[in-house]
């Protein structure tokens, strides 16, 4: 089993955490790691956006001057392409952008993106990560005793304070267990999860 090391909130080692070797020792399988990513990239998409083809544009139903003798190039209609408030050629026009991956390969790309972490030391596991209140000042100290500055921060529930704390700080992210993602695993250079995070993270993708 993988072994990295625990951590305090005041970035002291005060021991060391096994890892399930099928959630955080696979190999990593980058295609998978890749259409995940793509996939997620192209479900945020909104694809509202929306242009006028020549078609729709109002006006230019007249030709704007005769076809022959003026000594000008011939037009149709000032709702041309070529023509200022002129249609767009190839308008873009709503489209919807989702793209479906199976289950088994998500799993895959995540245990992928975990195991990554782990082999190439980003990821911090800490005893415990509780706040009294939103204190940004806390999470500051928290980074700079473990020497970190863009991460990602994993929780085992969703936590209103350290979400607060964190969430004015550039390069900070903060996610509970359900919303944790492969595009945000490996979008931030460190990977801090306490330790009750990591037992249902591991009991969710064993």
């Amino acid at each position: 089993m993988s072994t990295v090391g625990l951590f305090n909130k005041e970035g002291q080692k005060v021991g060391d955490i096994q890892l399930a070797d099928n959630v955080f020792g696979v190999e990593v399988n980058k295609d998978a790691l890749h259409q995940v990513v793509v996939a997620q990239l192209a479900n945020k998409r909104q694809g509202t956006q929306s242009a006028k083809t020549r078609a729709e544009v109002s006006g230019g139903g007249i030709k704007p001057w005769r076809q022959k003798g003026t000594g000008r190039a011939r037009q149709g209609s000032i709702r041309s392409p070529q023509w200022i408030h002129g249609g767009i050629v190839f308008a873009p026009k709503p489209r919807n952008y989702r793209v479906s991956i199976p289950k088994s390969m998500r799993r895959v790309a995540m245990r992928s993106a975990l195991t990554a972490k782990v082999q190439n030391n980003e990821m911090i596991v800490l005893e415990c990560l509780e706040l009294e209140a939103p204190k940004t000042k806390e999470i500051v100290n928290m980074l700079k005793a473990l020497n970190v500055n863009k991460t990602l921060i994993v929780t085992a529930e969703s936590n209103e304070n350290i979400y607060k704390s964190a969430r004015n700080i550039k390069g900070v992210c903060v996610l509970p267990v359900n919303n944790l993602n492969v595009y945000d695993i490996l979008k931030y250079e460190k990977f801090i999860v306490t330790k009750d995070a990591v037992s249902k993270i591991e009991e969710v993708y064993a």
